[in-house]
């Protein structure tokens, strides 16, 4: 049986896992497996503004104690009767094991009824416990059946596609099995997964079925596209990626089975299933996250080894991933030369269980040696650019400085007062995004809706006020983005904000959290007492929270109050050192428009721990898309150079050596060629 969890927290959708995904409108966001999904509702409540604080899975153990419920600890879930399933005597400390039937997550407190189908929150389980005894169960679930325009569409592909050795032509299905890598996969293994082919798009079609054979839920189409000597995999869902939960192969699954391997493709599911025999899930989303929803199907397994992929994406993912699903019942198989993805072993003749006997146990102590850290130390030698992080396609220069975008990293921005950090951090944001980066905002300054009006604008490249017509479609494909939003406005409290954050992280394997900014989102308590304190103890919150979390953190501070005619540095942040201390990068958006007329910006990193590269280059601002990009004519717009002592230095053009630039906007232009007339102002 299959569920959607869905979070008690005003967060929201996510992305599919690779590929391109196709947005589509008026598809069903609760469409799941099995029979018509029932929901716990108490009643209908008003959405909160702030999210209610998570509940803690000792707060959980004391409750079922105190009403005498019977439950087992799990790995990530905690086992009771369940009280939605008529005629259960919650007090029955001899049940069977099989009347365990209602799974409560112990991170969100959510709970999932197998037998029932209801869900909902920690508090609408309180509320149906306490309220057994005057008929409050009576009438709590609520059916859900899918739209009938999906369900049409659904069948409709699914009686098209063919089994693929069911192909009138063999050179078709050849040319199939050759595109899509499975010439060593046999024909026993596709019929097993029920895997067809669907001739008119050229795809592979994965069915999304009920457990017990209640039906078809959904599918995913795989398509490939041959580009030079490389093959392009693209991926659509029915339904959208936002609700489409499937564990590829979880009917296979038997109950006596206690290890399961997990992969990112239906591909090495398959590959790896047929060569050693092990029982194998995909996830639905691959390496872009796990959701809490699948959880209660794995709490059958004692071990599972998470073998995603071949790349150090993979990797990170994997150790993400095992966090949740407690990881010492968890196994990694660490990517290299002579362990790829399972597909690409099979086809080259590789050992696939001699590898699982390679997975690392993904738990270990509080203190390792180098022994234990060697082959991750290997791995980012042997992937350098992987290793860098997810590059920029809107900031060429900025990925020649920093060399991409990283997890576990606090990245502090600043910039002068309407200079347009909110605007330049938008897009900033937004390119990681457009890249399967999970990204969280948290907009103090400015609501929701205009935050996201101006990241629409900067996705559509264009004003949409003029072309409505197109809204809709833009609506589309920006609401297929892994990018949520916390609802606070305001000043917060730090835990209040943190524990938002944390729980992003576990539902929706946040990546990026963007807060904007720090001094807007200072709790009220913190006017009585010294506010660079107060701020000192906020950046190491965040500093603590990147690196815990694996997770990036870029935060926005504004700056000290300086003269118009003064270059922002990196001690012209507000409040004490520790902000640049603690930060990993830091980028200054400057702004000489107030001295120099409009136009005149550029960023200057001024930190870079990575590789102490630091530089400044220019920045244009388009008004019609809201969007910063390099003046195109600009043939040297990169300025990064290095002394002895490993500063940053202004080329000599009047016989002093080795000065610092006091203007960055001299330093810049002294990059360009030195045949131009006045190499003291940048080029336009």
């Amino acid at each position: 049986m299959w569920v959607l969890l869905r979070s008690g927290y005003p967060l929201r959708i996510l992305l599919p896992l690779r590929g391109e995904w196709m947005g589509r409108r008026g598809l069903p966001r609760s469409l799941v497996p099995g029979p018509p999904r029932r929901r716990y509702r108490k009643e209908a409540l008003p959405a909160l503004e702030v999210p209610v604080l998570p509940v803690t899975a000792t707060e959980i153990r004391q409750y079922l104690r105190a009403h005498g419920i019977p439950f087992q600890d799990g790995h990530s879930c905690l086992r009771a009767p369940s009280p939605f399933v008529k005629g259960l005597q919650l007090k029955d400390q001899t049940g069977a094991t099989a009347s365990f039937s209602l799974f409560i997550d112990k991170t969100t407190g959510r709970f999932l009824c197998m037998n029932s189908l209801a869900e909902g929150s920690w508090e609408d389980f309180q509320a149906s416990v306490e309220g057994q005894g005057d008929g409050a169960r009576e009438g709590v679930l609520l059916g859900e059946a899918p739209e009938a325009e999906d369900s049409e569409e659904i069948r409709r592909i699914w009686d098209r596609a063919i089994p693929l050795w069911e192909l009138p032509e063999p050179e078709e299905a050849q040319l199939a099995r050759v595109m899509f890598g499975l010439t060593k996969v046999t024909n026993d293994t596709l019929r097993r997964y029920s895997v067809r082919y669907l001739r008119p798009a050229r795809s592979l079609v994965f069915p999304w079925f009920s457990p017990g054979g209640m039906g078809l839920r959904g599918l995913k189409l795989l398509s490939a596209e041959g580009q030079g000597n490389e093959v392009h995999y693209k991926e659509t869902t029915i339904p959208r990626p936002g609700v489409y939960c499937n564990l590829f192969g979880l009917p296979l699954i038997s109950r006596r089975d206690v290890e399961v391997v997990l992969t990112s493709r239906e591909l090495d599911s398959l590959a790896l299933n047929q060569s050693t025999g092990l029982p194998t899930l995909a996830l639905p989303r691959g390496t872009a996250c796990l959701p809490p929803a699948l959880l209660p199907y794995l709490e059958q397994f004692r071990r599972i080894v998470l073998w995603l992929g071949d790349d150090l994406r993979s990797w990170e993912a994997a150790k993400l991933f095992a966090r949740k699903l407690n990881p010492k019942r968890c196994s990694l198989v660490r990517p290299g030369d002579q362990q790829p993805r399972p597909l690409e072993a099979l086809n080259r003749g590789l050992n696939l269980s001699r590898i699982l006997r390679t997975a690392l146990p993904a738990w270990h102590k509080s203190i390792v040696s180098f022994r234990q850290l060697r082959e991750e130390v290997l791995g980012e030698l042997s992937n350098v650019e992987q290793a860098a992080g997810i590059r920029w396609n809107r900031f060429s220069d900025l990925n020649r400085l920093l060399k991409g975008h990283r997890k576990g990293e606090l990245t502090v921005f600043t910039g002068p007062t309407g200079s347009g950090k909110t605007t330049f951090i938008s897009e900033y944001a937004l390119d990681l995004c457009t890249q399967g980066v999970n990204t969280l905002w948290g907009s103090f300054e400015i609501s929701n809706v205009r935050l996201a009006r101006v990241m629409l604008t900067q996705f559509a490249v264009g004003r949409l006020e003029e072309q409505l017509d197109r809204y809709d479609e833009w609506a589309d494909r920006f609401e297929d983005l892994p990018l949520y939003f916390m609802t606070f406005h305001g000043q917060q409290s730090i835990r209040t904000v943190i524990d938002t954050m944390q729980h992003a992280v576990y539902v929706y394997d946040i990546c990026h959290v963007v807060i904007d900014n720090l001094q807007f989102m200072m709790g009220h308590e913190q006017l009585s007492t010294d506010r660079i304190a107060a701020q000192d103890y906020i950046v190491g919150a965040f500093r603590k929270f990147a690196t815990d979390n694996s997770c990036h953190v870029t935060l926005v501070i504004h700056p000290r109050k300086e003269d118009d005619d003064k270059e922002l540095q990196t001690a012209s942040i507000f409040g004490s050192a520790k902000a640049s201390q603690e930060a990993d990068n830091v980028l200054i958006l400057q702004d000489r428009k107030l001295v120099t007329g409009p136009g005149k910006r550029y960023l200057q990193v001024s930190k870079n721990r990575f590789d102490g590269d630091v530089g400044v280059f220019p920045l244009e601002f388009n008004k019609s898309s809201l969007t910063f990009s390099i003046p195109p004519k600009s043939k040297a717009r990169l300025k990064k150079v290095k002394d002895d002592n490993g500063l940053v230095t202004k080329k000599p053009s009047s016989g002093r050596k080795g000065a610092v630039p006091q203007n960055s906007e001299t330093c810049l232009g002294q990059a360009h060629h030195s045949n131009q007339p006045n190499p003291s102002k940048p080029s336009r």
